[in-house]
């Protein structure tokens, strides 16, 4: 998930008259404050579930959705076309909002793919709001059961077979030459299933020239991801295959970390297995709520 480095201060430390430096306290960077932890959604009154057949199918077809996921099979989109303001109302109040979000661009001058998405993790991890406009005038609404929707991967990997060809660097960026090797030997050996080759730009001497040269040679593509557990995570990939820009910051929006990673998708942004599990029983426990409330 675009930044610029910047150089680290060297403190200057008073002397004193032995030699010794002068102790005025350690000052540390400031960490996120913070979590944020699953909270049960706001549920509606029971007099306003009643008529809402529609809605109520739709979230037991997400459970169902859900368990495959649990279960490591891949679930089929559950399709929210043709449902009522309403029924679309009562699942948003369900479904609540989590802790990730994420858009895809719109592909420039070609309507064959997909235009501007959006897409918003529900308060069950693992469960995602997906809505949209292809750009040729079809409308996109449904949600997804898995880590991730599979939709960012495609959207990554469209744009890395449309990435422009490497320019030779300027002998002055020979700190990011080292780094863009690095990267396109990780890229060469990365298989999925793979943990992520990971490369901290935060403990390099790189210049703004050479971030801003790197950042020119891998590219950027169309997806952005968002991630607000601990502290804030911006992810976005690059134009080039397996690759993602991974920036960490305090809740003073201060970069404390800032690296890229070579695999199909960061975890950070991705609902982990237990995660699925522990969504499956809490969207359960909903719905059988819902479901006597609007008998």
């Amino acid at each position: 998930m675009n930044t610029t480095s910047r150089p680290f201060p060297i403190p200057v430390i008073a002397q004193t008259p032995g030699g010794l430096p002068v102790d005025d306290g350690l000052e540390y960077l400031s960490m996120p404050r913070g979590m944020d932890t699953y909270q049960a959604p706001s549920l509606p009154e029971p007099e306003e579930l009643v008529g809402h057949d529609g809605a109520r199918q739709a979230l037991h077809a997400v459970l169902a959705a859900l368990r495959q996921a649990a279960a490591g099979e891949a679930a089929a989109p559950v399709s929210l076309q043709g449902l009522s303001a309403d029924d679309l109302a009562l699942i948003h109040q369900v479904l609540g909002e989590g802790e990730v979000s994420a858009q895809v661009l719109a592909a420039p001058g070609d309507l064959s793919r997909p235009g501007v998405l959006q897409v918003q993790e529900s308060v069950f991890a693992g469960v995602w709001r997906v809505i949209g406009d292809r750009g040729d005038g079809v409308l996109i609404d449904h949600v997804e059961a898995g880590p991730i929707p599979a939709l960012l991967i495609s959207a990554a990997r469209e744009d890395a077979r449309l990435a422009p060809a490497a320019m030779p660097l300027p002998a002055e960026a020979s700190n990011a030459q080292a780094v863009l090797v690095e990267l396109a030997e990780h890229r060469q050996h990365w298989r999925a299933g793979l943990p992520a080759e990971v490369v901290n730009l935060s403990l390099l001497p790189l210049s703004a020239l050479d971030i801003g040269l790197m950042d020119a040679q891998i590219g950027t593509g169309r997806v952005l991801i968002l991630s607000r557990g601990y502290g804030n995570c911006r992810i976005t990939n690059a134009g080039v295959p397996n690759t993602w820009r991974v920036v960490y910051y305090n809740s003073q929006d201060t970069v404390i970390l800032n690296s890229v990673e070579v695999c199909a998708i960061p975890e950070v942004a991705c609902a982990a297995p237990e995660d699925l599990q522990d969504s499956v029983e809490r969207l359960a426990e909903v719905l059988a709520w819902v479901d006597g409330a609007g008998a």
